[in-house]
């Protein structure tokens, strides 16, 4: 169904929503709440509860306006029979228009106890609904309440747009409502109880789609060209890369080497922490598949990654007689078609780049390996598509797929269970880890003195913010890259050279920005996470980042793994009330550790990949690793039981169609 078709979506809000991934009513049926509010309960004025609180009182004053440093606060108080109620809010002007003395209003915000001082901070005015409000990624021109009342008009048609996809005989067995159940307990649940029920039955079959899917796509083990390797090739690779590998290192080249000299195609995933050497390791691989007479191919998701590995690959592999190209989707067309003809007619050896690799024009003289880098950004096609692109003769190139997303190992074989694996779990010697304190809100000017001194030092630093503009959602509290980059820029960091980079931004602008910055042009980069992937400036040695709370470990490792990437001193900085999560975060620089933490906290949710659009309310919605390893043995199961073939071959079916509509493609957001 058209979204055009449904009450409240017109041209505007339909091109609105195409763009956030949302193409018909069942894409908006399945863009599912992010969190919930519990408005089911009001507490009392006088509560002590701390955290998210829903409270009503009488309004005793009119809201007055403070400056703290740089912030302008809002403070009023409000009553009810039990006592009174701070309330404060920052860079909210407006709050004083809206709210006035002796009315009677509901506010839903976080209550923080301080030196046993009570105060609701940054709370939403609550409107009346009861029980758990459903609370939508933000998109902008669609206030909370006007999105909850369009997925409210959209159930209404939820019948004729999801049928049901499991048989009842499965559902029952694995305890699983009905689809059509699940989505309106998944938007707005009567209890608990059914919300957790709904998203269970969402999560299991997204889970279950993409584990038949990755077992029926091509990953029994296939002929593969047999490479002729010389070990005396490995020992000289490292030598002429100028430093001592890891054992850790040595060992997964080893593995590799062993794999590219067999007649079956190698299909192996590399996963580490930021930082251990993993393109050190490609790179190795590259030097054995051109040894041994074959073309390497390495492909990534960005073009600022995939600038940056020809740029490494001409220092480290060129000099000793590696032809390297890039090819990339802004190559110029005379380049484009040079290139081609070189990579078909064997006349370069290796060749990195982005998508424009898998394009239908481009073929290979002789393709032997095919490596893709940060997997967590492709999908099984994309990797099967490079692939493909070296057959001959049924036989099939070695693959490499690397991963900068540590991942705890049992999760990885159930993830990549078409893959073996490879673990470089040591870091470089001289590898300096980054220092990771929690600034409170009132130091913000002293860590801001702090950065001024490193720059004047001449190094750099990032700031990164949850949100690109002001409006993109209703929450006060938190920091847009657009307004803190204006504020810096005239008042704590006036003078200094600031850029402006987000992930909606034009391609070509965004990669000129990232460009200026590593070259030393800007000595502050303002940014959304669009940074968190293949940006690497070991200058940088100052990562800031707002609201931390509202990012996962796994993420904030990524960012922070951003700085500390010379031999100097780096710092990252969280702006954010402290949590169990934050400390352990500032505790440990061991991704494995924080990726562990993490799955417990919130589940695996992000590790696999994103539609095309790149937003959350597509992604899966792996809600912890029990269910995950649950499905997982549901697979097993129905493949080794014989009467159970009709019910997989409807859900390999489901599974196929599903892709078909849900390509993976990266997630630049």
């Amino acid at each position: 169904m058209e979204l055009t078709e449904l009450a409240g979506i017109g041209p505007v809000r339909a091109e609105t929503l195409r763009a956030m991934g949302v193409f018909s009513l069942r894409d908006l049926l399945f863009s599912l709440p992010v969190r919930y509010e519990d408005h089911s309960t009001v507490f009392p004025c006088n509560t002590h509860r701390e955290g998210f609180v829903l409270v009503e009182g009488s309004v005793l004053q009119e809201p007055k306006i403070s400056y703290f440093h740089s912030l302008k606060k809002v403070t009023l108080t409000i009553e009810d029979e039990t006592g009174k109620m701070p309330v404060c809010w920052y860079n909210a002007v407006w709050i004083r228009d809206r709210i006035h003395q002796g009315e009677t209003i509901r506010l839903y915000g976080r209550l923080v106890i301080r030196n046993n001082r009570r105060t609701l901070q940054n709370p939403q005015i609550a409107g009346t609904e009861e029980g758990y409000v459903p609370v939508y990624r933000a998109i902008k021109g669609f206030p909370s309440k006007s999105f909850r009342k369009l997925i409210r008009n959209a159930l209404e048609l939820l019948d004729d747009c999801c049928p049901e996809t499991l048989p009842a005989e499965f559902r029952i067995r694995n305890h699983l409502c009905e689809l059509n159940y699940a989505v309106r307990q998944a938007h707005f649940p009567d209890s608990l109880t059914a919300l957790q029920s709904a998203r269970r039955r969402i999560e299991f079959e997204r889970i279950l789609l993409y584990l038949v899917y990755v077992s029926c796509a091509g990953t029994e083990k296939q002929p593969g060209f047999p490479f002729e390797i010389h070990h005396e090739w490995i020992d000289e690779y490292w030598k002429l890369l100028g430093f001592k590998p890891t054992e850790a290192q040595q060992k997964v080249l080893l593995d590799i080497a062993s794999d590219l000299s067999r007649n079956i195609a190698m299909s192996r995933l590399v996963q580490g922490d930021v930082g251990c050497g993993k393109t050190a390791v490609a790179f190795g691989a590259i030097w054995l598949a051109c040894h041994a007479g074959y073309q390497a191919t390495m492909m990534a998701p960005t073009e600022i990654l995939a600038v940056q590995h020809y740029e490494n690959a001409r220092k480290t592999l060129e000099p000793f007689g590696i032809r390297c190209r890039l090819l990339t989707g802004s190559t110029r067309a005379s380049e484009r078609r040079r290139i081609l003809s070189e990579l078909k007619e064997h006349q370069c050896d290796a060749v990195f780049g982005t998508h424009a690799l898998i394009s239908r024009d481009v073929e290979y003289g002789k393709l032997g390996l095919a490596i893709t880098d940060e997997q967590h950004r492709f999908g099984v096609r994309q990797r099967s598509n490079l692939q493909m692109k070296g057959k001959t003769d049924r036989m099939l190139p070695h693959v490499l797929v690397m991963s900068a997303t540590p991942i705890p190992r049992t999760l990885a074989l159930i993830l990549y269970g078409d893959l073996d694996l490879s673990v470089i779990d040591q870091m470089p010697e001289g590898r300096i880890p980054v220092k990771t304190r929690l600034v409170p809100e009132q130091k913000r000017q002293d860590m801001y003195a702090f950065l001024r001194s490193r720059i004047a030092e001449g190094k750099q630093a990032y700031i990164v913010c949850p949100l690109v503009e002001d409006d993109e959602e209703e929450n006060n509290e938190l920091h847009s890259a657009k307004a803190l980059f204006q504020r810096l820029k005239e008042n704590e960091m006036k003078g200094l050279r600031l850029g402006l980079t987000w992930g909606s931004q034009k391609p070509a602008e965004k990669e000129k920005v990232l460009h200026d910055f590593a070259e030393g042009m800007f000595d502050v980069l303002v940014s959304t996470t669009v940074i968190e992937v293949g940006v690497n400036n070991p200058n940088a040695t100052i990562m800031i980042i707002e609201n931390a709370e509202r990012y996962g470990l796994s993420q904030l490792h990524q960012l922070r793994g951003r700085v500390g990437r010379g031999r100097d001193e780096s710092w990252c900085f969280l702006f954010a009330d402290p949590s169990e999560k934050l400390k352990l975060f500032c505790s440990t620089n061991d991704g494995f550790v924080i990726a562990q933490k993490d799955l417990e906290l919130r589940g695996p949710g992000d590790l696999i990949g994103t539609r095309q659009s790149g937003e959350p309310g597509s992604q899966f919605l792996f809600a912890d690793i029990r269910l995950l390893d649950e499905v997982s043995k549901c697979v097993q199961q129905m493949t080794r039981n014989p009467s159970d073939k009709p019910v997989l071959d409807q859900i390999r079916k489901n599974a196929e169609q599903f892709f078909a509509e849900n390509e993976y493609t990266p997630a630049l957001n």
